[in-house]
């Protein structure tokens, strides 16, 4: 009996042992993940960069991961939502300062130090506001399947519940919302993971319930037979005030295919047009959209597809959806994504990464002279593009976290026991990556110039950019007219006059010792001349302030091109912009 208890005494002071020695394994490993996750998405020791055009801010609290964004012009505020802690924040613009963060009531993923949910739109709804009412801010949250209101008048919060939800998700993952403008009661919203239009009626509207809302199903079941629901998600919506209808996106990243549904709000009917092409992929997974009222009474609809670096209009009232289609693309990925230049030169897998790169146009927005706006995700660029004159300025953000990148100074190929070599703090102090610009804001400034604002969502800061309508720039571009709308034979040459002009005066901070000739097209999806070829007559100049210098643009198009119309996109960058014209190119 002795011996049985000594035995058992034994045995239970090993299993004692091993649970602590478990529970201490187990504690490292979550210390583990919440150091990795905050490395990651927390933006730690975060720092206000800035540029030329861009000016960085801090939010007051640790690890905010901010997303949603919206300018409230009229009170001169910027509103973004902490998607990590649950708060409603506030910038003051006029007093440069933030005020006091709104704790949300309900935010589960506070309670988890790894967990948040994506609010990816915010809107200012001040259709009220000529009645002496205060604006109310309105948002999305992802993990409670809901839609927000922050009622300024009473400084309160009310949330309703979406009366459905993805059987795979859990959630219908709301993210775009738009107001009716020409009824103050009815606001639409969608969400990623639930095709379908939602309808809500804020008379009828009553806090922690589902009333008002309203369900119209988006009829996917032609377009996407036989391709699984999973891989189904709804994209954004615009309303058009002309057609009174909504525009919605539709994709499957799987199957490579996309539609755009309009809702017809009179006949309460769909119209869809089809975006599949055989030949390329590149215009079918549509995402952001706008409709541009400003420039073309017809009101053709501008949209990003992300997965490449193209964006492209399409004229909804033609008759052959393909042919009404016209693409554009950005500059190509900037080097500085991927670190050292010469290193990726030297790196063949490297260099094959970032030809093959692309820019990930996402969210596209207008401003009121009809300009679209459009962040770079990956490009870690936001966009301007005048259709106008289909003219593109990219202004670059001054951040970078390698985090979010692949580096050509880094070995990704490296075990984790390399990470805490005398290596790192070198390879820390190389900069590739991006900020992960994913959401922004247009308003105004006190001169009416476009002031873009936006959120880094991993670095734990917004910032703001100010364009001031292009009167800022260090030098310009201009295509000679002849020049803007060409047909070339494949295998033949075709030289491109433009001009680069510096501006009259020039601030200390204008580098125009090192001004780079770039190119783009679409002839693929990421930008690259592929197997077409393209060279500047001089490919880097030096300015002097109002200087102009004539470059010519030789382009020759393979002879495996496929007959049809394309858009070269040509210009200059320094470190602060790129600047580039659009040519049309017919290759017959």
């Amino acid at each position: 009996m002795q011996e049985y208890h000594e035995n058992a005494m034994a045995s239970s002071s090993l299993s004692s042992m091993k649970e602590e020695e478990g529970g201490g394994r187990r504690e490292r490993q979550n210390n583990d993940k919440l150091e990795t996750f905050q490395k990651g998405f927390c933006g730690l020791d975060a720092k206000p960069n800035h540029n030329q055009y861009v000016i960085e801010y801090v939010l007051p609290q640790a690890c905010e991961m901010p997303l949603g964004i919206a300018v409230d012009d009229a009170e001169n505020k910027v509103w973004y939502v902490s998607t990590k802690k649950g708060l409603l924040g506030s910038y003051d613009i006029e007093e440069e300062k933030f005020d006091k963060e709104l704790v949300i009531p309900e935010w589960k993923s506070r309670e988890s130090a790894r967990e948040f949910s994506q609010v990816w739109d915010i809107e200012i709804d001040d259709r009220r506001k000529g009645e002496g009412e205060e604006t109310d801010v309105w948002f999305t949250d992802e993990k409670q399947n809901a839609i927000w209101r922050y009622i300024q008048s009473s400084k309160t919060f009310e949330k309703y519940n979406i009366p459905g939800k993805s059987d795979s998700f859990g959630t219908s993952y709301p993210i775009s919302i738009e107001f009716d403008p020409n009824n103050k009661n009815i606001i639409y919203f969608v969400g990623t993971y639930s095709p379908s239009l939602w309808i809500a009626d804020i008379s009828e509207m009553k806090n922690g319930t589902s009333d008002g809302i309203s369900q119209i199903p988006i009829p996917i079941d032609k377009g996407f037979k036989g391709i699984d629901p999973f891989y189904i998600t709804a994209g954004l919506i615009a309303f058009d005030n002309k057609r009174d209808a909504i525009w919605i996106s539709v994709l499957s990243y799987a199957a490579q295919k996309g539609q755009i549904f309009k809702y017809n709000l009179d006949t309460e009917s769909f119209d869809v047009y089809d975006l599949t092409d055989e030949e390329e992929q590149w215009v079918s997974s549509p995402w952001g959209l706008v409709v541009d009222d400003v420039h073309h009474h017809d009101g053709d609809l501008w949209i990003t597809n992300p997965g490449t670096s193209i964006f492209y209009k399409l004229d909804p009232d033609g008759n052959d959806n393909n042919n009404n289609i016209v693409k554009f693309v950005t500059s190509k990925t900037s080097p500085r994504i991927f670190g050292d230049i010469n290193t990726i030169n030297s790196n063949s897998n490297i260099s094959s990464i970032y030809k093959n790169s692309y820019t990930q146009p996402s969210l596209i927005k207008k401003s009121n002279d009809g300009s679209l706006w459009f962040n770079e995700q990956q490009g870690n660029k936001i966009a301007k593009f005048d259709p106008s004159n289909m003219k593109l300025i990219e202004y670059w953000i001054p951040t970078q976290n390698r985090l979010w990148g692949i580096c050509s100074n880094y070995d990704n190929n490296s075990n984790n026991s390399n990470s805490n070599n005398s290596n790192i703090s070198d390879i820390s102090k190389k900069t590739c990556g991006i900020a992960n610009v994913l959401q922004f804001s247009t308003g105004k400034d006190r001169d009416g110039d476009d002031q873009i604002w936006f959120t880094e969502w991993s670095q734990n800061k917004i910032g703001k950019l100010e364009a001031d309508n292009d009167k800022n720039l260090p030098f310009s571009i201009d295509i000679y007219k002849s020049d803007k709308d060409l047909q070339v034979k494949k295998g033949e040459s075709e030289k491109i006059k433009m001009k680069v002009k510096a501006a009259d005066s020039q601030s200390p901070s204008f580098a125009l010792d090192n001004i780079r000739m770039i190119a783009s097209g679409t002839f693929t999806s990421t930008g690259d001349l592929g197997n077409s070829t393209g060279y500047f007559t001089e490919e880097s100049i030096s300015m002097d302030a109002g200087e102009e210098q004539e470059i010519s643009f030789t382009f020759i198009p393979s002879t495996d091109l496929k007959p049809g119309d394309y858009t070269l996109m040509i210009g200059a960058e320094n470190d602060f912009i790129s600047y580039l014209m659009a040519v049309k190119i017919e290759i017959t």
